[in-house]
């Protein structure tokens, strides 16, 4: 009798170990990821960029890469570019970078005062073309809203595409609340930068791919840039005379 129930038992087992294997293995059990002919295009884009496969983060309707850069999937990928657009991907057109409209969710409404000190400051670069404006109602460009990014992350902006400046600014308003008002209007200031086309200033020493290609006659490193990435909190909180020349030379 106890040989029977042993060996009855070491079936069971068996057919145990080998149901788990198969849940494991089994295609239908694998999480599905709905991949249309558009997202493959922006994630051979990004690829094209030099962005590694292993950095791009997919989520339902968009990639991120380098943590703060959104690529939508529903975005019109630019195509073939010079050098000055390839750095960024895309540049924001000359008649679009005239008046940016941004549209300030509710769930940003109480950091308005941060958005208006970085809207000033871009709006503020003598001889360069760039200029955001804030609407109530209607038609705009860009989207700031507040999002859960988790912890380490503190916003997140979008390059351009087809002309427009990216449509999407997510800041981690819970994550950044205890930072100065400096520092806060500094995080809004450096996404909207990431929205008009500007890469981050220290990918170098952060290890990020693919490598940036300088901004005409504005080259090398710039520790007092605001586009320098992992500084939330500590970062500069004034646009840097680089940052001011590269602003210039690429929407003069």
């Amino acid at each position: 009798m106890k040989k029977n129930m042993f060996l009855m038992l070491a079936v069971v087992l068996t057919i145990a170990i080998a149901s788990c294997k198969k849940s494991v293995n089994d295609p239908a059990s694998a999480p599905k990821v709905e991949t249309t002919d558009q997202a493959k295009k922006v994630y051979n884009y990004i690829i094209g960029l030099g962005f590694p496969a292993h950095t791009i983060v997919e989520n339902k309707n968009e990639f991120i890469v380098e943590e703060d850069i959104i690529f939508p999937k529903n975005m019109q990928v630019p195509g073939a570019a010079g050098t000055e657009q390839y750095y960024t991907g895309s540049l924001v057109s000359p008649t679009n970078v005239t008046n940016i409209r941004l549209y300030i969710d509710p769930s940003m409404t109480s950091m308005a005062s941060e958005i208006n000190s970085a809207i000033s400051q871009w709006n503020s670069i003598s001889g360069c073309t760039i200029h955001w404006s804030v609407v109530s109602s209607g038609t705009y460009d860009v989207l700031i809203m507040d999002y859960n990014l988790g912890s380490g992350v503190c916003g997140q902006g979008t390059f351009p595409s087809g002309g427009t400046a990216g449509n999407l600014i997510r800041i981690n308003k819970a994550y950044i609340a205890g930072n100065s008002f400096a520092q806060r209007a500094r995080t809004i200031c450096h996404e909207m930068g990431h929205n008009v086309s500007f890469r981050h200033t220290n990918w170098a020493a952060r290890g990020e791919t693919p490598a940036g290609i300088d901004v005409p006659g504005v080259p090398g490193t710039d520790a007092s840039s605001i586009m320098n990435g992992g500084q939330c909190g500590s970062g500069a909180t004034v646009l840097s005379a680089k940052d001011i020349q590269a602003a210039i030379a690429l929407y003069h």
